[in-house]
């Protein structure tokens, strides 16, 4: 099976000695987001777990804790963006997250890693021409350390209209427009552009529209295939395999501004006191009223040798 983590929260750059002693112990317990009672118990052991998924703005952290993960397949997606402090108050110098990424990509290798520059949103100061000098400049430091980059433009969900008001939607023109030279860009560096949940109207253009997360990338990051009995992922409008997240939504003290999972910087602080990296749970621990359900996990490997 597979474990993500990076749907709801930020757990290397935030978390990781929380993480490193839940891979010690064997288990970590997740709160269903919508129903708190309700308490799912994932083993976090290497004969059942195939692969975890990362999704960080700063895999740092869990630099010395890479021997723990040794024994499992990992998938790493690095987010590395133009944005100032303005959006994005504790993000660390972009300059340092690049020789991060190079450090990771020459442990884990380069099929096991992408970037992700999203999102994308256009103001005055963040303008087209500012994107593309600044993904050009991204791109060329990365090149050989990754063959894939991701993109997608911003959603304004509730939470993201709340918390960056005057964001704007960027306009199909505009995707478009930037999409193409983003996509050109990427290609001069042996990197396939994906976007993300944005439809296939850059395809012809030469992206990969057909999913940014598959079973097909789990299965390349661990050379091994992988037989899903339910591949479904978690929204329907990709094909991207993003099940059995592992952290808690207002978690994040990145507190960019257009994160959709943070509902506001007071609950994201509030929920941080309540962290306790000995607890099974990456935010308080077992209450009174948890309905406990242990999940059944079976690993999912291919274990026929293929002729082929």
């Amino acid at each position: 099976m597979i474990i993500n983590t990076g749907q709801r929260t930020d757990i290397p750059a935030f978390y990781a000695d929380w993480f490193a002693k839940r891979l010690k112990e064997g288990f970590v317990c997740v709160r269903n987001p919508y129903n708190p009672s309700l308490v799912s118990v994932y083993k976090l052991d290497p004969n059942l777990v195939d692969c975890i998924g990362f999704c960080t703005k700063n895999p740092e952290p869990m630099f010395k804790y890479m021997d723990l993960l040794k024994n499992y397949g990992q998938y790493w997606f690095v987010t590395i963006t133009p944005y100032g402090k303005d959006i994005e108050p504790n993000v660390k110098d972009k300059h340092q997250l690049i020789e991060d990424f190079k450090k990771l990509s020459r442990i884990v290798g380069i099929n096991s890693i992408g970037l992700r520059y999203d999102p994308i949103f256009i103001n005055n100061k963040y303008s087209i021409e500012y994107h593309l000098k600044a993904f050009k400049q991204i791109i060329s430091a990365l090149d050989s350390y990754t063959n894939t980059v991701v993109i997608s433009f911003i959603d304004l969900y509730p939470k993201v209209k709340r918390n960056f008001p005057e964001a704007r939607e960027v306009s199909e023109q505009e995707k478009i427009y930037l999409g193409k030279q983003l996509i050109e860009i990427a290609k001069k560096h042996n990197m396939i552009l994906k976007p993300c949940a944005e439809g296939k109207d850059l395809e012809i253009y030469g992206a990969d529209c057909s999913g940014c997360m598959k079973i097909s990338d789990y299965e390349k990051a661990i050379g091994n295939k992988l037989i899903v009995k339910n591949p479904k992922g978690a929204r329907t409008q990709c094909a991207c395999y993003l099940s059995c997240d592992i952290g808690a939504y207002n978690t994040c003290k990145h507190l960019c501004k257009y994160c959709y999972a943070n509902a506001e910087n007071k609950k994201v602080i509030e929920n941080a006191k309540l962290h306790n990296p000995d607890s099974p749970f990456l935010i308080g621990n077992y209450q009174d009223g948890d309905k406990i359900h242990y999940v059944k996990q079976e690993s999912w490997l291919e274990r026929q040798i293929s002729l082929i």
